[in-house]
Order: structure tokens, then sequence, then C-alpha cells
């Protein structure tokens, strides 16, 4: 690769590139402190990007990666789209996937930011919507076979045209969901971070120059290019194959195996995907969501160093196989659960299958998430309310060989951080429900010797009312997939799980993905999976297996089950002696496997 003369004043670079970092951190705190929805305020289950004038995306902000890698598909279809006919003023707004979107719950907002009489840059604000409509609360609709069943689709189309609101539209919108006032609230706050983004870059163009900031723009791209090539580059040239699993979450299909092969020549990345086809069940993804799965599984792996921008996959080559795939979706395929389940899988092929080819640089995988979505009369005001439990959504993350243990309580792998559980008292105080457990689940994380994360349970009851639960996601089934050599013995503790504890006491087993109503004086109890791990278990420093026990992350059996690690439970000491045997024992066994 040869080495690129730099055309831009250096500490002009970084102002620029800090003004548009700080551009986008505003556009998110705007949407954090005016949305309406807990699933924003709290959760913060939205994205923020800046593209330029191509457009091409030049600043992913730190969101739900999601989110951001669909957006540089939808930003380019919504231009093209309306090419000829965009204006000072306009703002577009469009969820569909067949024009690129996510999944119909992703609404998203789109403004050209003109100076001097061009479009210089395009910003964009996606937000999970708490409802989209549908015949399901929270439209994650476990019935649906086709799209029509899960919710309003929304092309692209203007919501300020020249300037001029479109209230006819506004209206049409929040009259099919449900939360109309909320939902309403969060579409101003979107405007709102357009708004806020808006004035900063003018500023920022008034007082350098279109030209200037212009070269800046493109300079910060090629840099991003430029630390992915090299990246790639370290990798021995070669072609592996790898797969991964969708699990059947209730439509009776069986699972399904997502294949990947990746080619590394020199400084590229080519990325082929195969899949059976598409299903008449809402786990299939459309062209914009897989694209962000992809992306998610190689950043994962290669681990780039900043500017994070759409420069970063220039080098990558995306095949996604034959349309009409539960990878390639068309029209009319169910697909809202597709950023969770399918993503998570095709994430997990792409990031795995280069873990296995190159394990110098191993991460391990996420729990999948495992969800439930609450919703009700609210007994005190007699007004419907719809939420996501995203507290159900966070899971273990995975280990980084020689990096890292996985955090805990941070999933899920679709937002990698990005989205957070809140306090739980907070949705106490917004819904009526209790929330009496929310805690790490004991001995989850995957064992290695760098461990995986803890997955989360949460229990909760309504207060007052009936309240409809929507359970939808995987990870019942399968566990977090490990590298070199980890792999843990206690399966089913890794695995998520669903239970409603009746009246009675009776407890219920959740199988599959469903709608079930919930009396008060009944609760819903939630595990999410825990994280893989990286390294066998037995090489794990006894310390900081015996922090763990400390820390409830790992039981004094599990310590010795899946780590040889023996634990004076009267003293909460090592014994040493009897440690140093067990782990003979297992490093024998784990020997005679192969490992």
């Amino acid at each position: 690769m040869k080495k690129r003369k730099r055309e831009v004043d250096p500490i002009t670079l970084a102002v620029v590139r800090g003004a548009l970092e700080t551009t986008q951190r505003q556009m998110t705190l705007t949407m954090e402190r005016t949305g309406r929805s807990s699933v924003l305020t709290v959760s913060r289950d939205f994205s923020n990007a800046i593209f330029n004038w191509s457009p091409e995306m030049i600043v992913q902000g730190q969101d739900l990666p999601i989110h951001l890698g669909s957006l540089i598909l939808a930003t380019k279809a919504v231009a093209s789209h309306f090419d000829g006919e965009i204006h000072p003023g306009d703002v577009f707004i469009h969820n569909d996937p067949v024009y690129d979107g996510s999944h119909i719950l992703d609404w998203c907002q789109y403004k050209p930011v003109f100076f001097e009489d061009e479009i210089v840059f395009w910003l964009v604000s996606k937000g999970h919507m708490a409802d989209g409509g549908g015949p399901v609360p929270g439209s994650y609709n476990p019935m649906a076979e086709e799209i029509y069943a899960e919710g309003l689709r929304i092309p692209p189309v203007k919501l300020y045209d020249k300037g001029e609101f479109r209230a006819d539209l506004f209206n049409l919108l929040v009259t099919n969901v449900r939360t109309q006032e909320n939902i309403a609230g969060d579409l101003r706050a979107q405007l709102g971070a357009l708004r806020v983004g808006e004035r900063n870059l003018i500023a920022l163009l008034e007082k350098y120059g279109k030209t200037q900031v212009k070269e800046c723009v493109s300079e910060l791209l090629n840099l991003s290019e430029m630390h992915m090539r090299k990246l790639i580059t370290d990798l021995p040239d070669g072609v592996s194959r790898g797969f991964a699993m969708v699990e059947d979450i209730g439509h009776g299909l069986g699972d399904k195996r997502v294949d990947v092969q990746i080619e590394v020549r020199e400084d590229r990345l080519k990325i082929r995907l195969d899949a059976p086809p598409q299903l008449p069940y809402y786990t299939n993804s459309y062209r914009a969501n897989t694209t962000s799965a992809i992306y998610l599984g190689v950043v994962m792996f290669m681990k780039p160093d900043p500017p994070y921008n759409e420069g970063m996959y220039r080098p990558v080559e995306i095949d996604y196989g034959p349309l009409g795939t539960m990878v390639n979706s068309v029209e009319p395929a169910a697909h809202v659960a597709s950023t969770t389940c399918p993503a998570e899988t095709i994430t997990d092929a792409v990031r795995d299958t280069l873990t296995d080819a190159y394990p110098s640089k191993a991460a391990a995988g996420w729990g999948h998430c495992s969800c439930i979505n609450v919703s009700g009369i609210d007994p005190a005001s007699g007004k419907e309310y719809v939420h996501m439990m995203v507290s159900t959504l966070a899971c273990g993350a995975g280990a980084l060989g020689g990096v890292m243990d996985g955090w805990h309580c941070i999933g899920p792998q679709a937002g990698l951080g990005g989205a957070t559980c809140g306090e739980q008292e907070l949705l106490e105080a917004h819904y009526p429900l209790i929330v009496h457990d929310y805690s790490i689940t004991e001995d989850s994380g995957g064992p290695g010797e760098w461990r995986g994360g803890c997955g989360v349970t949460c229990e909760i009851e309504p207060v007052g009312h009936t309240m409809t639960v929507v359970v939808w996601g995987e990870g019942r089934k399968y566990p977090a997939s490990s590298a070199l050599g980890a792999a843990p013995s206690w399966v089913e503790v890794k695995l998520g799980s669903v239970e409603v504890i009746r009246r009675d006491g009776s407890v219920e087993q959740v199988e599959g993905n469903t709608m079930l109503k919930l009396e008060p004086g009944e609760r819903i109890r939630t595990c999410s999976a825990g994280g893989g791990a990286v390294g066998p278990s037995w090489r794990r420093s006894p310390d900081l297996v015996l922090e763990d026990v400390r820390d409830r992350k790992v039981s004094i059996s599990g310590a010795l089950a899946e780590y040889g690690v023996v634990i004076k439970p009267d003293i909460m000491e090592v014994d040493e002696g009897a440690t140093k045997q067990a782990r003979a024992e297992i490093a024998q066994k784990a020997g005679s496997h192969g490992v």
C-alpha cells in the first residue's frame, strides 16, 4: 500500500474533525433530552450521523451499529429518490426497508444542509419508535407472515417542503400509531437534533469556508480508509468459510444456517453470504440491515482506530447472495425482529470466521437478545402505554483475547453498548409495573482465560391492570460463540430464558416468540444470555476467578466445574493444592479432545 501525501493542514483538520464530532454529540444530547418516549430518553435507542454532499457518512457517532451501517445505504436511497427535487428547508422522513431502511420501527429523518446554493452536508437522525402501528403493540408481531402485518411503512416523503411543514403528513403518521403524544414528541426531538446540527455546520462553513471544510471532510474519509486497509494488509491472503445458526423461535420451520465466505486479498476484504429462502416470519433481513450486521462483524474483529466513518468500509465488498433469502429479503418479507435476529447471527458468522482464520485477533460472540415488550392501559391515567423492556435486551459481551473480559449487562450485540437500560425506578415511575429483580445472572458468562460477560435477570409485575407481553428474540438454544479452546460445560445457564410465574406459584416456561397476558400478582422473569470467552478456562488466573466468585459473577460450584478452581467457602480463599489437581484434570481432558 503506497503512502499518500496529506494535502490538508493537520491543525485545521483536527479542528474541523472536532467540530463535526461535537455536532454529532450535540444532536445526540438533543434527542436524549427532548424525546418523549422512554425508548429514546432512557434507553437511547437512536442514532445520529453526518454525511457529506455525495452523500457519504463522515461522522459515525457512538450510537447503535445496527442503525449506522444501514444509514449508509438509506441516505443514498433517499437522496437518489428525490434527485432534482431537493431544496433548502427540506426534511425527508422514511422507514421502509425496501428503500434501504433497517426495519420499520426505526423512523429516520434527513436534512440537506445548503451553503452558497450547494448541498455540503446531510444530517440524519434515526430513532426507534415505541410503536409503529399494526395489530400488535410495539409492532413486534410474532404472527406476521408479511411486512403488511407489522406496521406502517413510510417510503421517502417530505416532512418539510422548502421550509413549509406538512402538518397533514405529520398527522397521518401519528394517527397510525399508539402513544401518539409521545411519538409526536419524538419526531419533533429528531427535528430539533437536525436543526442543532445545521446551525453548527453553517457556523463551521462560515468560519473556514466551503472549500477548506470539504477538503478536510475528504481527508477524514481517506484517513479512515487508510487505517482499515492497513489492518487488512496485516492479514495473510486467503479464503475462509464459516457459518452461524438462526434459532427456530416459534415458526416451526427449524433452525436456519447462514454461511459466509471471506476472501482477504492485499488490502481488500470480500464477503459473501449464503442463506435459506426468506421465511413467512419476522426473522428476515433486508439488504441495508444485513449491511449493518456485516460491518459490525468486521469492526468487532478488526478494531480500527478513529476516525469512524464510511471510509472504513471502502475496502469491504459485499455479495449478499441471491434476492429473496433471509439475508437479502424482498417485499413482502416480514422483518421487524431483523435488527437483532438474524442480524446478530450474520455478525457472528463474519466475526467468528475471521477469528478462526486469524486467531491472534480473537473476539468472542455476545449473547443474543431475548426480550419482552409490554403494553396496556395505565389505570392512573386511562391512557395506553407501550414499552420495549431494554433491560431484558441487555446481555453479556464477548471477551477480546489478550485484551479484556466481556462486559456485563451491556448488549445487545446490535447496539454494542450504545443502548442503555436506564434506572429501573424510572420505568416504575413511567409505567404501571413493579421491577422485582434486576441483577446479573451468576455463571452466565462464558468460561475462559478471558471470561465472557454475564447476562441479566429481570422480573416484573403489572400494577392494577392486565398487561400484554410480547416475547421476542432468541439466544435460548445456542450459547454465545467462544474462541481458542474456550467452551462452557454448563450450557443451560449461558442461555436466555423466559418464565411466567402465576399467582399460585406455578412456573410456565415460554419457549417461542408469542403474546401473552399478565394479571396483577403474576410476574414474568427473563434471563438474558451471557457472552462468549477466549482461551481455555483452566488458564485463567485463580485470583481472577476468586474475584468473580466474591462478586457473584461465578458461583463456587461454577468455579470448580468450569475453571478448575477450588474455593474454600468458609474463608473465601483459593485452595491452591486442590486447584492444581483439578486444573490438571481439566487440561488433560481438554487435550484428549484436541484443545
